[in-house]
């Protein structure tokens, strides 16, 4: 018996958040979060320093669809 297992249900609740990425103009940083549906606020998760990064978040949280982008 394990206690602890990934599960391969998303982690976040997509109706009321949709996954995002903030990008600054001025240095080009890169997070990746996600967006409060109803207040628009911005939670951040994870840097992106490389495609990587990208990738581990959408596996993580069983993300398919496209990812806004934030200026």
């Amino acid at each position: 018996m394990r206690l602890f297992h990934k599960s391969k249900e998303p982690r976040y609740d997509s109706e009321r958040f949709q996954p995002a990425i903030r990008k600054s103009i001025c240095t080009g940083e890169a997070v990746a979060g996600f967006v409060n549906r109803e207040t628009g606020a911005f939670t951040e998760f994870i840097l992106i320093r490389s495609p990587k990064d990208l990738d581990a978040f959408r596996a993580e949280y069983n993300i398919t669809e496209p990812i806004k982008t934030i200026w």
